[in-house]
């Protein structure tokens, strides 16, 4: 298979297959790496007007792009409908402070195709005929309360009677230093319209900061030659070209040339050594100034301008092309070209026909598709280097000095300059390492070695605290996200590679590292040393009643359901680990005791009542937050995915493997006789197959596992038509209060935006289904049945008197998330809620977009649009609906 080829070239270094992709991010405005404030105030010091004048110092950004693994030359697309105030060369989307919900792109676009090594591409932006409506979105977001829907690009009526513009861009390679590029634009309208396309190639602005870390500090050149191609030399990428081809009237495009440079001039008053700057092709095309652009055609930024007109319902299409000077094609257009795209296309479809199961429906396989394409497309270059931040570059003035008592100034070591599976290249155009543990689960499935490199990535040095800690997001490096990073490891290590052809190497490197960060959480979250831990939000943003990140309103402290067994599934993972090494190498032996005994420890810990040291509470069968003060002590009665955590922790040992490691075996043996008052948290049973023992390491007992599960699989509680909730519908009616002093602090059942601005507000646990979290319950669920087998049963919903296996019962929620992605009887997917564009109009139909995260009731998408990163397991949950 030719996809799998390339993807063996690139990992064997004979091929660099990989050199170029989708690494361009979709916003680097707005972000904290380009934040210079002495506030910290990110949004107010880079906004979305002033990224077409001011030079970027640690990214770009564009619409549908690609650059290199470094992005130092980059192409996308910009696009005028005639009716814009400005040239479309970017996404547009509302910043924290300006939303009811903050944080949100208001723009149509799509992620419809990929292959791993991005040989073959392929994305939609949908691109109104009617002025773009800035100011609308705008005024409606900041008239619109917490509890109102949020304003989107479709409820301003743009897309009305199909007048708009949908813009596929394709890109495929030929070699690996010859990419192509075609921009298809389709007027969905009624009337012939004309629209402007302008696919531009320009280099990131390394050469004016004056520092070393770059790898090029030397301007590079483009220019035009006589034969009609563009030259392009970089100190570290050698010469290229950039080709453009005819119009589909005939005629050649006029080439417009300038600087990649900040303009001094329109933003601060001050002359720049150019007047050939940044924003000059807007200029040229909706303001007329022709003088805007440089005559001389020479830059560091170009772009052919094609002008279309296209009547209703038709489409036309340009081209372009940019290759290394040892792998030019000599035919840049024509057949040749279009016989590289058909080429890739069918091999990307022979690349996806083995992925996905044959068993998948053709709208469960058009899901699938477009979900690995967002996860493919979301890798973008990150670029972020502490010390430079912090204290300056050589030939810039100095940051404010309020930066050196700020934000992550304890991360002084931290240098990152690679590409990097991204949450949503918008809204989270940064890293956030407990998404990104979710997102390999899929990513494995399309490239392992990729897979295992970023997870590796993020234990390495210049990335890892020198504490142990792993970098949480950039906001805060130093915040605690949910230690999942490890069950990561392990998953991909088996999804790999088959018994016995496993990538060892991998997983004995991510261990040695995977010990100083379980250190680091045993120290710094369990400084008493009681097995109960207490880790600040844990990536679940507004769950609780009290923010988890600061201190409490009643003094004393909050003793964590799932901090703490966040840490025993890190723990019973680390063991797993462990025992696996041991089989080659007896020496881990010992390490897989320590696991083994630390985690019964905290299962001994969490499961004393309430009240009495613990976090079970015996009268209602919950596993709950507990508040220790000097003068009482009370469990905070929340029925919600804190409690459901402990689920995620446990393991089986089977004697017939544990023969094999008879140090361990000794020590095992030892404990379950002399530790009684440990030992009996640990299952046992004989497994018929093999008439061998297994024991079962797990929080809750058989009997407490039943009762969680009683609410898990209540559809009045837990069970939602489309997963699992994040808070039990039995808040709607039964909020939680609590009382300090004269304030009142609320949870309830939110099924979908939040109504708190606690963490901003763009975030909501208090009942909407998240798909991570769901996917770890559902492994959950597995391993339970591994165990237990026939023996366990349950109702499944929870009184309806479908008794079921738990594996049954798995197999049940995966197949309700996978229905957020497909179409109803009455056409409508549910992640699209009420939106009847969806349904109406053809052109919207067959699009998924794959959400942070999902009403409770209905299913509809929330939070960021594009969050296919860890939205991607649902990639796995179909395989498991699929399964026999």
């Amino acid at each position: 298979m030719a996809e799998k080829a390339r993807l063996a070239e690139s990992e064997k270094r004979v091929k660099n297959w990989k050199r170029w992709g989708p690494y361009l991010s979709e916003r680097q405005w707005g972000t904290v790496r380009e934040d210079y404030s002495p506030d910290g105030s990110c949004w107010e010091y880079f906004p979305h007007d002033h990224a077409r004048k001011r030079s970027y110092r640690w990214g770009e950004d564009g619409i549908m792009g690609i650059t290199d693994r470094e992005c130092r030359l980059c192409l996308s697309v910009a696009l005028w409908n005639e009716k814009d105030p400005i040239l479309k060369e970017r996404l547009f989307g509302l910043t924290g402070p300006q939303g009811n919900h903050g944080e949100d792109c208001k723009e149509n676009y799509y992620y419809l195709d990929s292959s791993p090594t991005h040989s073959y591409m392929k994305g939609l932006y949908k691109y109104p005929q009617a002025a773009y409506p800035y100011a609308k979105l705008e005024e409606e977001a900041r008239a619109r309360s917490v509890v109102d829907r949020e304003f989107e690009l479709e409820d301003a009526g743009v897309f009305n009677e199909g007048r708009y513009w949908d813009v596929f861009v394709e890109y495929a390679k030929n070699t690996p230093n010859d990419v192509l590029c075609k921009v298809t634009v389709v007027n969905r309208g009624p009337d012939t319209a004309t629209i402007h396309v302008l696919p531009q190639l320009w280099f990131r602005n390394t050469w004016i900061w004056g520092c070393s870390h770059e790898g090029c500090t030397i301007k590079p050149k483009l220019r035009s030659q006589k034969d009609g191609r563009i030259y392009l030399n970089h100190d570290t990428l050698g010469t290229m070209y950039f080709v453009c081809d005819k119009g589909p009237d005939g005629k050649e495009p006029k080439l417009l040339f300038t600087e990649n440079e900040t303009n001094m001039e329109s933003l601060y008053g001050v002359e720049t050594y150019t007047k050939y700057v940044r924003d000059a092709f807007h200029r040229y095309v909706i303001d007329g100034e022709k003088e805007a652009v440089d005559p001389r055609e020479r830059g560091t930024k170009v772009a052919p301008y094609y002008i279309l007109e296209v009547p209703a319902g038709e489409e036309k299409s340009v081209r372009v092309r940019f290759f290394a000077e040892d792998e030019d094609p000599k035919v840049y257009f024509g057949d040749e070209f279009d016989n590289v795209f058909e080429q890739r296309k069918k091999e990307t479809d022979e690349f996806y026909d083995v992925v996905i199961d044959k068993k998948a429906s053709p709208e469960q396989r058009n899901m699938a598709r477009q979900s690995y394409a967002g996860l493919l497309w979301s890798k973008q270059f990150y670029h972020y280097v502490m010390k430079s931040w912090l204290h300056g570059d050589e030939a810039q003035p100095d940051p404010p000095k309020s930066r050196l008592e700020g934000r992550n100034v304890d991360w002084m070591h931290l240098f990152n300059r690679d590409v990097v599976s991204m949450p949503d290249k918008w809204e989270y155009p940064w890293y956030a390492s407990w998404d990104l543990a979710f997102h390999m689960i899929p990513f494995a499935r399309v490239d392992p070695d990729f897979a295992k490199e970023q997870l590796i990535l993020f234990l390495r040095e210049w990335y890892m605290s020198p504490s142990g800690q792993i970098p949480a997001y950039e906001f805060n490096f130093s915040d605690v996200n949910p230690p999942v990073h490890a069950w990561a490891v392990f998953r991909v290590f088996k999804m790999t590679g088959k018994r016995g052809f496993r990538d060892r190497v991998f997983l004995g490197r991510c261990f040695q590292k995977l010990m100083l960060n379980f250190t680091w959480w045993v120290n710094r979250k369990d400084p008493d040393g009681k097995n109960i831990f207490s880790g600040g939000f844990l990536g679940l943003d507004n769950i609780g009643v009290f923010d988890r990140s600061r201190p409490l309103p009643t003094g004393g402290h909050l003793e964590q359901a799932d901090g703490t067994a966040w840490v025993a599934f890190f723990c019973v993972v680390m063991l797993d680990i462990a025992l696996e090494l041991a089989i080659k190498d007896p020496t881990y032996e010992d390490m897989a005791s320590k696991f083994f005994e630390h985690f019964v420890s905290i299962i001994d810990a969490m499961n004393h009542m309430a009240g009495g040291g613990g976090l079970w509470d015996e009268k209602d069968g919950f596993y709950y937050d507990v508040l220790r003060t000097d003068t009482c002590t009370v469990p905070l009665r929340i029925r919600s995915m804190v409690g459901l955590v402990p689920l995620f922790a446990s393991l089986s040992l089977e004697e017939e493997e544990l023969d094999k490691l008879p140090g361990f075996k000794k020590r095992l043996d030892w404990f379950m006789k002399y530790r009684s008052d440990l030992s009996s948290h640990i299952n046992f049973m004989t497994n018929p197959e093999t008439s061998k023992g297994r024991h079962l390491l797990g929080i809750p007992s058989r009997k407490n596992l039943k009762r969680v599960l009683s609410y898990v699989l209540d559809e009045n509680e837990f069970l939602s038509p489309y997963g699992i909730r994040s808070i039990s519908k039995h808040h709607q009616e039964n909020p939680f209060v609590f009382h300090v002093e004269n304030e009142e602090y609320r949870v309830d059942y939110v099924p979908g935006e939040s109504n708190t601005y606690l963490f901003g507000g763009n975030s909501n646990w208090r009942g909407p289904v998240w798909l991570c979290v769901n996917y770890l319950l559902i492994e959950a669920l597995e391993r339970y049945d591994f165990f237990y087998g026939e023996t366990l049963k349950v109702e499944c919903p929870t009184g309806s008197g479908n008794v079921i296996r738990l594996k049954e019962c798995a197999r049940e929620i995966s197949s309700r998330i996978v229905k957020l992605f497909v179409p109803g009887e009455d056409g409508r997917m549910p992640c699209h809620g009420d939106n009847d564009l969806y349904v109406t109009d053809p052109h919207f139909k067959d699009l998924v977009l794959f959400y942070e995260y999902f009403h409770g009731d209905n299913g509809r998408g929330l939070g960021a649009s594009h969050q296919t990163g860890w939205t991607a397991v649902v990639t796995a949950c179909l395989d498991k609906v699929l399964k026999n």
